[in-house]
């Protein structure tokens, strides 16, 4: 099968597909036919080797595959079968076939549309663990960075559900600012040295919940905002700069938290699937509208990296083999 490899760090033309024998899933595992490969922003960091997470050499790319299952390996979950259609991670997901933890996955029904549906077993539902880990209350406000994102467009509109008074989303470009407006949200600017003032302006008190995969001094800069008996989430730090937290930084009664899809499984196992079948409820039932900014043929796999890099996509850009 072809799946996309690269053997040296660098910019997308490090991108090649090799052929790889297709994988065998291991216990509580599925293997996949793959139908629509969502991309993540974090694989371009692994890509050109400034994540502070390294990986090894060759590298693969993460994603959220859909697909339907055409193995099942030991110890499966039951109710799985073959030519069930599945959304789930992989750390493997740019290639014709790929290996899915059983443990983990969103049902897809057949008539759904395969890109918008890679977002229904981890972007989703991280979506809502974060929004929940922030303690967003009725009447409050959020912060969301990066909110024309792949996670932030669907942490905007989940957010709704929690009646906040107000909901704002960051970005870079006008084109992803005028996105967030469409999505209901206020949009600020982050490029403005000055984004912060514009944020108080919106919120004089501060902000109950901030959440943050920016990482560096916009990390920084966001902890200022929150106020007190407020939460600070991080999850990630597409900047390269993970969050230093001094305690003073504390003393304002803040709180700080950390957010990971994979600690959270491992934690709450079964909370992590609730998310999962809570997040496809409100995508079928029409309440949450997940965008899929532009698709690729897995043979571009670089081109789908250039625009990773430029930070253009509204939502999410997919592969299809």
């Amino acid at each position: 099968m072809r799946a996309a490899r690269y053997h040296s760090h660098g910019g997308p033309e490090v991108l090649h597909l090799d052929e790889t024998e297709i994988p065998a899933p291991a216990t509580c595992e599925v293997l996949v036919e793959v139908e629509a490969i969502g991309a993540n922003a974090i694989d371009a960091f692994f890509r050109s080797g400034t994540s502070p997470w390294p990986r090894p050499l060759p590298g693969k790319l993460t994603g959220d595959v859909v697909g339907r299952i055409t193995q099942l390996g030991p110890d499966t979950p039951p109710g799985l079968a073959v030519g069930d259609r599945v959304a789930g991670l992989s750390e493997d997901a740019f290639a014709e076939y790929a290996v899915l933890d059983a443990s983990f996955l969103a049902t897809i029904p057949d008539e759904a549309e395969a890109g918008p549906a890679t977002m229904m077993s981890m972007t989703g539902p991280l979506a809502l663990r974060l929004l929940e880990a922030g303690r967003v209350p009725v009447g409050g406000s959020v912060l969301i960075q990066s909110a024309a994102g792949g996670v932030g467009h669907l942490a905007v509109q989940l957010a709704r559900s929690l009646q906040p008074e107000l909901i704002i989303g960051t970005a870079s470009a006008p084109a992803r600012l005028d996105f967030i407006r469409s999505l209901g949200a206020e949009a600020v600017d982050l490029t403005d040295p000055d984004w912060p003032d514009r944020v108080r302006a919106l919120a004089p008190n501060g902000v109950d919940t901030v959440l943050d995969s920016v990482g560096g001094t916009v990390f920084d800069q966001g902890l200022e905002l929150v106020r007190p008996l407020g939460t600070m989430v991080t999850y990630g730090a597409i900047t390269g700069e993970l969050p230093t937290i001094p305690a003073q930084a504390l003393f304002g009664m803040r709180s700080v938290t950390g957010v990971s899809m994979l600690g959270w499984r491992a934690a709450r196992p079964d909370l992590a699937r609730a998310d999962i079948a809570e997040v496809t409820r409100r995508w079928q039932a029409g309440d949450l509208h997940p965008a899929v900014h532009a698709r690729y043929p897995l043979a571009a796999v670089q081109d789908l990296h250039r625009e990773l890099d430029a930070r253009t996509p509204l939502g999410r850009l997919v592969a299809i083999p």
